[in-house]
């Protein structure tokens, strides 16, 4: 008879390092398995991937016994591997950080196989290459003269933008300093009163005048 599931669970832990420290222990431990026992058997069928990060499914069962499916490690985690660098662009294709090879990319969806929605090899090279590119980093040969060009595009575009912003906001500074309203004191707006009482009272005045003549 099959066990009942009640859980599946997916992390990512570095290969060989998990311990029920957190991130495992506050993700696993509200489930009842026993985390040492998670622990020895991941980093037992890890242990010759030291360095890289892997996606874990663990599903869990009713009597508190798992089972769990080691994942190849996420495709851009592969290509910042293979680039030799920490982070991607933060604007995509439209900053090139880094050129790898044709062979890195071809190793990368090797590796990606069993988990790519890809029926051959060709498929899963053009599905690296895609993200690759989306990360800012260029394949030699491949994407890295169209990439280069689309990068100097955007930054001619950008340096364009902040001119126009630049001068948009010089408009604005002098607009607003043509219009600026006058502020008054408040011995301003006594002379004021001031002026519009004898201005009345002068009024009055000759008002009287005319009707005494």
């Amino acid at each position: 008879m099959a066990k009942k599931v009640t859980k599946k669970i997916k992390i990512q832990i570095p290969a060989g390092q998990a311990t029920p420290a957190p991130p495992v222990g506050t993700i696993l431990g509200p489930v009842g398995i026993n985390l040492q026992e998670f622990c020895s058997q991941f980093n037992e069928k890890t242990k010759d991937k030291m360095g890289d990060i892997l996606p874990v499914e663990i599903t869990i069962y009713e009597d508190r016994s798992f089972d769990m499916i080691v994942k190849t490690p996420p495709t851009a985690f592969l290509i910042k591997k293979y680039a030799k660098i920490k982070t991607a662009s933060s604007k995509g294709a439209n900053e090139v950080v880094a050129t790898i090879s044709k062979d890195d990319i071809k190793a990368i969806a090797e590796t990606k196989m069993p988990d790519l929605n890809a029926y051959d090899l060709e498929a899963a090279i053009r599905i690296v290459t895609g993200t690759a590119s989306n990360m800012g980093i260029a394949i030699k040969g491949i994407t890295d003269v169209e990439m280069a060009e689309q990068a100097e595009q955007a930054r001619l575009e950008e340096i364009e933008m902040a001119k126009r912003e630049a001068e948009l906001e010089k408009m604005e500074s002098e607009l607003a300093e043509e219009v600026e309203p006058e502020v008054l004191t408040e011995k301003d707006s006594e002379e004021e009163e001031t002026e519009e009482e004898s201005d009345t009272e002068e009024a009055q005045t000759e008002e009287e005048e005319e009707k005494s003549e």
